[in-house]
């Protein structure tokens, strides 16, 4: 129950178990290309240009900014965290004059902050962290990308912690680029950098005047191979990872067949469920208000008197959760990821599992209220 990478369903294990085909087998370009339409459905962007690539979620965030940015363009990074800041040093490295609207730990910049910033200069491109994975925290992503539409900025989401799991209708909403990484809520083994990027940015990354300063993430290598594939011919400028890949398309058909919007109500009710058991254990969770509250992940303060050691405590008992990463609370807090497959009976196992490691720390429990008021929680909704 860690924030990534998640538990995986078995038939995405045993697409992982097949023995490894050659990247231009006609099986393997079939699965490509039909990886590609469904990326489209599942991130909800149906005009737009997907990229699957080797990698990781970083990856990724390196793909989306230096196909962008030049040197010298402005860019404001919408901050709620440490993969916030993670963003503004990759728009920094590609030659990105950066501009930060920030909030305190467990908050989050408001579409009114975000307009009054971008109304101070002329800036190319707004990034927002979706879910920060170091907080727990959601952004208005929708308030904060027509704000920056209106202004005529291009809009980077990175959805690493909640695409498929947390509400997003990229193009609705006019996200350029939504950006994520296969071990969250798509629900593969690591490995995949997976971006969806719109006509506007493809348009502006054709008219950019200098090389991409990655060679590796350069779109000008890898769109035409992403054409092959789903025209269903072979190509090749990388190896990709073939069996990874596999996987990728039997997640994206078990999350289509869920439906999406089915998805992320799943999330939300599993996710405040959850928060109940946490409140009824004593614990405040890091965001500073319900609504600031991610669907995909909970962090949550250590109850007075306990600390670090919850973690191995509760990994003790069966469920394995993360420690604090925001470096200003970091040994303040610990994060629980439920996104993915999770279901009512792994939120369940998960509080009573914290409920019994906080006993074995000599914490004052009233036993079951966690489970109880998750329960409750549950049954209400």
């Amino acid at each position: 129950m860690i924030p990534g990478p998640i538990e995986f369903s078995p038939d995405v294990m045993a697409a992982m178990a097949e023995p490894t085909t050659s990247h231009v087998a006609p099986d393997f370009v079939e699965i490509f290309g039909e990886s590609l339409e469904l990326m489209r459905e599942v991130f909800l962007a149906p005009s737009a240009q997907p990229f699957i690539l080797a990698g990781s979620g970083t990856l990724a965030m390196d793909a989306a900014v230096s196909n962008l940015v030049q040197a010298g363009d402005r860019a404001l990074t919408v901050n709620s965290g440490y993969f916030s800041d993670r963003m503004g040093d990759i728009l920094r490295r590609y030659g990105a004059e950066v501009e930060n609207v920030s909030a305190p730990v467990g908050d989050a910049p408001t579409p009114e902050a975000v307009s009054d910033a971008l109304g101070a200069g002329a800036f190319k491109l707004v990034t927002i962290t979706h879910v920060d994975t170091s907080t727990g925290v959601v952004a208005d992503a929708e308030g904060i990308a027509r704000v920056a539409k209106d202004a005529g900025c291009l809009v980077i989401l990175d959805g690493v912690c909640g695409t498929a799991g947390a509400e997003c209708f990229t193009e609705d909403w006019g996200v350029d680029v939504h950006l994520t990484a296969s071990q969250k809520a798509i629900g593969v083994p690591p490995g995949l950098a997976l971006l969806t990027v719109s006509p506007e940015a493809m348009a502006v990354f054709h008219a950019r005047t200098e090389p991409v300063g990655s060679y590796y993430a350069d779109f000008e290598q890898w769109l035409p191979i992403m054409e092959a594939y789903e025209s269903r011919g072979p190509a090749y400028f990388g190896t990709p990872a073939v069996n990874l890949v596999a996987a990728l398309n039997v997640s994206l058909k078990n999350i289509l067949a869920e439906g999406m919007e089915a998805r992320f109500a799943r999330h939300r009710r599993l996710a405040a469920a959850f928060r109940a058991g946490i409140r009824a254990l004593g614990m405040k969770i890091v965001p500073v208000q319900e609504s600031l509250a991610a669907s995909t992940l909970t962090a949550a303060y250590y109850p007075r008197g306990i600390g670090p050691e919850l973690v191995p405590a509760v990994a003790a008992e069966g469920v394995f959760t993360a420690g604090g990463l925001h470096p200003e609370i970091k040994q303040e807090y610990f994060r629980i990821g439920h996104m993915g497959d999770v279901n009512a009976s792994d939120i369940l196992a998960t509080l009573g599992a914290i409920e019994r490691g906080l006993c074995v720390r000599g914490h004052d429990v009233d036993a079951g209220a966690g489970v109880r008021a998750a329960e409750e929680a549950l049954c209400r909704m």
